[in-house]
């Protein structure tokens, strides 16, 4: 068997004629395309406005700055990419680690208990992990009793629907944000892109988008105004035609997606060392389809079977190594926050091959190696 990566991007030949035809356009930066990209995601997700940008950190980044403000404390979780805390601290703002629920996403009971305790907090970064959305019932009872923004980090989820609330659709938040990674449902090489339905949060962005300059044609043609301290965060209109192209295969990617992860329910449904991480029901998107397996009454470590799995060319990973437990956030004083179910988690959770392509064949070869392993 050829190598199993754990996650891969789905181009076809229509991406690859988008992107040539936006090679020959006139303007191939930030234009006509990014637009299109733009209405088209507010389209999908129901969003009033959506910006892209260069990549998913960029959009979390402005997205912290104007949401939060210096000083700010804002509840996170421990399972995210560093992207979702470091956003935070980009903003000089305070990240709070919340521990995490059974199913790897943050435990909004415990964000509630916290804000009773220091109303002091002023925001949720909720990450919908793995694809599975938060708890938006929560979420919109959260943010309407103790007024707290709220960022949902959709970095994995887009396609993912939560009793007819969309990701994306910012009816319980702030703002949400997407990131078009190659190993993501949909990819523009790199890319992002932050959705919302509050227009003073949408102009704040695009003008931090583009080094906080705007142009006064008032004074002269050629005239700009810098007035804010801005970035480079711009994306160029080749990503977005491949963006354009790839969203208008997003659903059938996520159909896949889900009956893989049926697929895989049911082939370790009996298996008493290995199972979900949460049984399917229709709201994930599964960018990841992750595994607790039981290594306190198996013969094998984690790191021997990541091992042995690559022996069967087969790749797999660990999302996440807890960010609070980071060296340069041990510095900042973190890492001793009362995280038990993430301790845990990290101790048992392997990431199994998930994305478009792979095959009944390659999954069924996968099962098969891990039981055997593991056996």
């Amino acid at each position: 068997m050829q190598y199993i990566p754990y996650g891969k991007q789905l181009i076809d030949q229509d991406d690859i004629n988008a992107v040539v035809k936006a090679l020959k356009a006139p303007l191939i930066t930030t234009g006509p395309k990014a637009k299109e990209f733009e209405k088209n995601l507010c389209k999908y997700t129901g969003a009033k406005y959506s910006i892209v940008v260069s990549n998913g950190t960029a959009a979390l980044h402005l997205a912290s700055l104007t949401l939060l403000d210096i000083g700010d404390k804002v509840l996170t979780t421990p399972n995210s990419f560093l992207a979702t805390a470091n956003a935070i601290l980009y903003a000089k703002a305070k990240p709070v680690f919340i521990d995490i629920q059974a199913d790897g996403n943050i435990d909004l009971d415990l964000c509630e208990e916290r804000i009773k305790k220091d109303p002091t907090i002023k925001a949720i970064y909720a990450v919908a992990f793995s694809g599975n959305p938060v708890d938006q019932k929560k979420l919109k009872h959260i943010r309407e009793v103790y007024d707290v923004k709220v960022l949902e980090d959709c970095a994995h989820a887009i396609g993912s629907e939560y009793e007819g609330v969309k990701a994306g659709s910012c009816i319980n938040s702030d703002c949400t944000i997407f990131s078009f990674h190659p190993v993501k449902h949909m990819t523009t090489g790199e890319g992002g892109a932050i959705t919302t339905n509050n227009k003073e949060l949408y102009e704040k962005i695009i003008l931090l988008r583009n080094h906080g300059m705007q142009y006064n044609k008032d004074i002269a043609p050629w005239y700009y105004d810098m007035i804010a301290l801005g970035f480079n965060y711009r994306i160029t209109d080749i990503q977005c035609a491949l963006g354009i192209s790839q969203l208008s295969k997003l659903d059938k990617n996520v159909v896949r997606r889900r009956t893989l992860a049926q697929q895989y329910d049911e082939a370790l449904r009996k298996n008493t060392f290995i199972f979900p991480l949460y049984p399917y029901d229709g709201k994930s998107s599964y960018h990841l389809y992750v595994v607790r397996i039981d290594f306190q009454n198996i013969k094998i470590s984690k790191i021997d079977l990541f091992k042995k799995l690559l022996e069967y060319n087969i790749g797999t990973m660990v999302h996440y190594i807890p960010i609070n437990k980071q060296p340069y956030y041990i510095e900042l004083g973190y890492g001793n926050e009362d995280t038990p179910t993430m301790d845990k988690y990290y101790e048992e959770v392997l990431s199994l091959p998930m994305y478009y392509s792979l095959s009944d064949e390659e999954q069924n070869y996968i099962l098969s190696s891990l039981h055997e392993i593991v056996k």
